[in-house]
């Protein structure tokens, strides 16, 4: 089974918080917006805690640190790929113009035998809840449900 770790960022807004979400990077989410934003977080293996790979994906995919402060774990989704993904949410400011975003290679264009670098996460921003919704990947709405469950 595949599984996931990330970290949600939160921080107060008015009267409420606004979540940070990264836009995935590469081709086919180019000129997407539903469905193309995720929490930042990414793949590990059984031998590595769900939260020290939280940590790591972090880092590795926006180039900071992970921020210190409480963690709330938010529990775990499936999403329609079958992959887990298990989520604590952290208030912290962030500039989303300090990240240095992770990269991936793949062979782009297909079939062309060239292979490509894209960043992880080809830009982060802050939404509100709501506008997080829309364009949020499915599954990971429900992490977004359950922050605002704990914040109340």
């Amino acid at each position: 089974m595949r599984r996931s770790a990330g970290l949600l960022l939160f921080r107060p807004a008015g009267d409420g918080v606004q979540v940070l979400l990264g836009h995935m990077g590469g081709p086919f989410h180019a000129r997407r917006e539903a469905g193309s934003w995720t929490i930042p977080k990414g793949e590990y293996d059984p031998a590595e805690s769900a939260w020290d790979a939280a940590r790591r994906e972090f880092e590795e995919e926006l180039g900071l640190p992970p921020p210190d402060g409480e963690a709330i774990p938010l529990g775990e989704v499936r999403q329609a790929g079958g992959k887990t993904v298990t989520v604590w949410a952290v208030e912290a400011d962030l500039d989303p113009a300090t990240i240095v975003p992770g990269t991936f290679r793949m062979e782009w264009p297909p079939r062309s035998g060239r292979i490509a670098e894209f960043p992880e996460l080809d830009r982060v921003a802050w939404f509100t809840p709501a506008r997080a919704r829309e364009v949020i990947v499915k599954a990971q709405a429900a992490f977004l449900d359950r922050l605002a469950e704990h914040s109340h």
